[in-house]
């Protein structure tokens, strides 16, 4: 039953974001930042939890499970120390996240040489 409501949850999000680039003229970079920025606004308020919680990995693995995880690093920094843990708890709470994209995205690029678009 959790892969249904991954599924789902997951599904969902891509479909809204199909139908935004189908419909208006933005583009993938404006509907990635707009995605971490309602995940981060959603998870600020509370809202976004609930739907982690019920999609887990449908909910946050995407990009706005992504806003969401540096919602709550930042909360949690702030709580433990201030102003300045709004600012580096975020980062604190997405390094796995953000090491591992690096990582992989070399090795991926060492195997596969990657060549320009021309």
């Amino acid at each position: 039953m959790e892969y249904l409501k991954a599924f789902i949850v997951g599904g969902a999000i891509c479909v809204i974001g199909q139908i935004i680039l189908d419909r208006t003229k933005f583009t993938p970079a404006h509907i990635l930042v707009s995605f971490l920025t309602l995940g981060v606004i959603l998870g600020g308020v509370g809202v976004y939890e609930p739907i982690a919680k019920f999609g887990g990995a449908g909910a946050t693995i995407p990009i706005t499970g992504f806003g969401y995880a540096l919602s709550q690093g930042a909360i949690k920094g702030a709580k433990a120390n201030g102003i300045i843990g709004a600012f580096t708890g975020g980062l604190q709470a997405a390094a796995g996240g953000i090491a591992a994209a690096i990582i992989f995205g070399y090795i991926m690029a060492v195997i596969f040489n990657p060549k320009t678009k021309n």
